[in-house]
């Protein structure tokens, strides 16, 4: 039985959401695939993982034995949130862009999950776990792009994701996603419906490609 981590971090409903509308669509596939298989759903937006504190920092480096208790309070909830993170099969995250970043509310789950020695570090506790990431934004920073240097979500996330938690990761990029609503952009709403159409068609693909390689 596989089990899917799957969390969001738009501030927008579904319906509005272009990350939200694709992670949705990427857990629909794997629920089919999986009808026995267990989510473990974190909304970012709607309950925010707390800013780490100086406790919850030193926790992790701190022996349980020798914690205060303001430590093995901000401690244990960091360790639900590891835990989560090393029990999933495969790992789902809508990361919006938003001001040229993620959203703070998904970099707190980061600073909570990101300990060395556990999650971090020579041999990561999660390494190798699959990780899909929806980095929707409202233009466009891919390269060769007036504002290709401006795109610090794909190239964050690959440094922490990838290059310290260790995990398989890929991403699907639905983007121009205000074209719709920016009259100055109406001649690029063909691009974003066909970047919106390939988002769609690429969460359902990787969904079932996925589950076919976790069954395997």
């Amino acid at each position: 039985m596989a089990t899917l981590l799957h969390i969001d971090s738009s501030v927008l409903p579904s319906e509005a959401s272009s990350s939200r509308s694709v992670t949705a669509a990427f857990r629909k596939t794997w629920e089919e695939q999986h009808p026995q298989g267990a989510v473990i759903y974190r909304d970012l937006a709607a309950d925010p993982v707390p800013h780490i504190t100086a406790d919850a920092w030193s926790a992790g480096y701190t022996a349980p034995a020798e914690r205060t208790p303001e430590q093995s309070a901000a401690f244990a909830e960091r360790a639900v949130l590891i835990e989560e993170l090393e029990q999933a099969d495969a790992v789902l995250i809508g990361a919006p862009m938003y001001n040229f970043s993620i959203p703070s509310t998904l970099k707190a789950w980061l600073d909570s999950v990101l300990l060395l020695g556990r999650t971090a570090g020579e041999t990561p506790s999660a390494q190798g776990t699959p990780a899909l990431v929806v980095a929707s934004r409202g233009g466009s920073y891919a390269p060769g792009t007036p504002r290709e240097g401006y795109e610090f979500v794909q190239n964050y996330l690959e440094a922490v994701l990838r290059g310290t938690l260790g995990l398989d990761l890929d991403f699907i990029v639905p983007e121009l996603t205000m074209a719709p609503r920016n009259p100055a952009m109406s001649e690029l709403v063909p691009l974003f419906e066909a970047s919106r159409k390939r988002a769609f068609e690429d969460a359902t693909l990787k969904a079932k490609e996925l589950a076919e390689r976790l069954a395997a």
